[in-house]
């Protein structure tokens, strides 16, 4: 079933589709490393970096491209990755900033129990 990104779909349903594309820890890692190079990084490089196999990281770029989280350039037979916007960057530290201090609750919840 092809996801909600059309203009009949409700802001929500289409908000929703993206949030389960970015809903695996490789495409995160892939997005934090686009991110980080602030450049187009080659398929090769993240193989490299990611340790995964080359058809695995293949169905995780497909799924980021098919959700426009990501633009891929051919050039010969190297492609190329990068973000498609920069409010993906954005998106992932308002991400992080969240875990964090969420994290920093349980922190000082387990602290405050471990005292009783």
């Amino acid at each position: 079933m092809e996801p909600a990104t059309g203009l009949d779909s409700p802001l929500y349903e289409i908000k929703a589709n993206l949030f389960k594309a970015l809903a695996h820890p490789a495409r995160i890692r892939i997005l934090e490393l686009l991110v980080a190079a602030g450049e187009p990084l080659p398929v090769s490089s993240l193989l490299e970096t990611l340790g995964l196999e080359a058809s695995l990281l293949s169905q995780h770029l497909r799924v980021l491209r098919q959700h426009h989280v990501v633009t891929s350039t051919r050039s010969g037979n190297a492609v190329t990755y990068q973000v498609s916007h920069p409010q993906i960057e954005s998106l992932l530290l308002a991400a992080r900033g969240f875990l964090l201090d969420h994290l920093a609750v349980q922190q000082r919840t387990l602290a405050m129990a471990a005292q009783l």
